[in-house]
């Protein structure tokens, strides 16, 4: 190597990595330019998180050689990393949920004094960092108690607070609004402008199009090139990444709606958090045979609504029918049995139970039902059977089949297994919660089918979604939550993005003004 400062800050050359049943990356090279947004783009399953768990210490690959600086090193844990100022966002946070965001963040870089640590100097450095790039949080509040969206700053504050130079993004956006994340894109180039070099995971190809220098494409755990964006496409990129051309619009019929199958009537649901009403007098339909959105900026009530609706709290005020049965008190079980289908906004802390097998999470609302038991004994044949059904169906990709361990599996395949589960139970009611967080265009495509398949084999489906594109392009009507109270009632086929945004922020309000309101 001569004097001169080398062209790439990190080269990962020739990675390979495998895992019971699955070769992860292989003989995989990718490289970072100083100051560059590098996107990395790949499949669910592709091997993108893998990659860059190797750059950050949590796997050690089986071979190929990792440089910083044009110099070779060894990165056996995330301390090492960590040392070389790489810093990672990861897509399944690491935080501890009954400490304060203020504790997770500083955790394993404390400011201590003659052995005890002080918070006054952190504290004041993280309100900085928040100020400065737009991630504002509470952070005296305990992790369990905040949303999904505010655990990722959480996340991306953790990255900052420790003045990495190298950062490793993987799928930062997948929780954030619109909005939030018009701001991360800022955020980012501001990031790179300063001299950081970011590696950016995403399945979103219109981010990469608007924030990216270069892209490099994986597939199945290869290589497919890397390309600058500013000479290429989205349709190419997604034939990079999937092999194939990739339906990037909804392709539905107008929506013939039946009678109601869940009524909600005046419900309110209390915040954990803040002591006070999340869900304010909120009332609504959702008929056979359409899908009802409801959309907001996250943190206004969505998912206590979702929360009070499947049972995971229970309602202050108000009345939940489904199919004419009132459920409002009822348990979660119940509800499933009287026709409810959920894929849940948090899929590991209520969609999967992550150490169990693929198999066993697919049984895990059905294991009690004749099909797959006999006098208290499970019929492991059958549920066997049945997982490898849907797991072939759904395209849910696993280096063991059925056997497995769901924690293993990437987050995108996670998804993939709860959706599988929950459609085929074949109920007359979907709430549907972020359905496609985490999946690639091609995962995306295929379960924004199924939810229309659904929609027109006469199911009910209340979906509630932070994507834009998906509210507009999914839904056959349009309910707006703006501080725990439904705002508007809005036909996305003769609505506009901005219109929708108006309500969303709270400056219209049932057609009129908010000030008039």
């Amino acid at each position: 190597m001569d004097s001169k400062t080398p062209e790439f800050v990190i080269e990962m050359l020739h990675i390979t990595k495998e895992f019971p049943g699955i070769k992860a990356n292989d003989d995989i090279t990718l490289q970072l330019r100083k100051g560059e947004i590098h996107a990395l783009l790949g499949e669910n399953g592709a091997g993108k998180s893998t990659l860059m768990s190797v750059l950050f210490g949590l796997y050690q690959p089986d071979g190929g050689e990792i440089r910083k600086d044009g110099k070779a090193v060894q990165i056996r844990n995330p301390n090492d990393a960590t040392a070389l100022n790489i810093g990672m966002v990861h897509q399944h946070f690491k935080l501890i949920d009954v400490y304060t965001v203020l504790d997770n963040i500083i955790l394993g870089a404390e400011d201590t004094r003659f052995g005890f640590l002080s918070k006054k100097k952190a504290r004041a450095k993280v309100q900085a960092l928040s100020e400065r790039y737009g991630l504002k949080v509470d952070l005296d509040a305990k992790i369990e108690d905040i949303t999904v969206g505010m655990q990722q700053r959480v996340e991306i504050l953790k990255m900052l607070y420790r003045d990495n130079d190298i950062l490793i993004f993987d799928e930062p956006t997948a929780v954030l609004t619109p909005q939030e994340i018009e701001e991360l894109m800022k955020i980012m180039k501001g990031l790179a402008a300063e001299g950081k070099s970011i590696l950016f995971i995403t399945h979103k190809l219109a981010e990469i199009m608007a924030v990216a220098d270069r892209c490099t494409v994986l597939r199945k755990g290869k290589g497919i090139g890397t390309v600058d964006i500013a000479g290429t496409t989205p349709q190419e990129l997604s034939r990079m990444m999937v092999g194939r051309d990739v339906q990037l619009k909804v392709d539905k019929t107008p929506a013939v709606p039946g009678e109601s199958v869940l009524s909600v009537r005046d419900l309110h649901i209390r915040s954990r958090l803040y002591h006070r009403d999340a869900v304010k007098g909120v009332s609504f339909d959702v008929r056979a045979g359409e899908i009802v959105c409801i959309a907001g900026i996250d943190g206004n009530g969505q998912t206590e609504l979702v929360y009070g609706v499947t049972g995971l709290e229970k309602a202050a005020k108000g009345k939940i029918t489904l199919q004419g049965k009132d459920i409002t008190a009822a348990p979660i079980r119940q509800r499933s049995k009287a026709g409810m289908s959920h894929i849940p906004e948090d899929r590991h802390k209520h969609g999967l139970i992550l150490d169990n097998t693929l198999e066993q999470n697919m049984v895990l609302q059905r294991y009690y039902e004749p099909r797959f038991q006999n006098c208290g004994f499970i019929r492991f044949d059958a549920v066997r059977t049945y997982a490898e059904s849907l797991i072939e169906q759904y395209d849910v990709r696993s280096g063991q089949g059925p056997i497995t361990t769901t924690r293993s599996m990437s987050g995108g395949n996670q998804q993939k297994a709860i959706i599988a589960r929950e459609i085929d139970r074949d109920l007359p009611l979907i709430v549907a919660v972020q359905p496609t967080r985490g999946l690639d265009v091609g995962a995306i495509e295929y379960i924004h089918g199924q939810l229309v398949r659904q929609r027109d084999a006469g199911k009910a489906v209340l979906l509630v979604s932070l994507e834009l594109d998906e509210v507009m392009n999914l839904s056959d009507r349009i309910l707006v939550m703006y501080e725990g109270e439904i705002v508007g009632e809005l036909d996305p086929r003769t609505t506009t993005v901005e219109e929708l945004g108006l309500y969303m922020a709270g400056a219209k309000r049932q057609g009129k003004e908010a000030a008039e309101a």
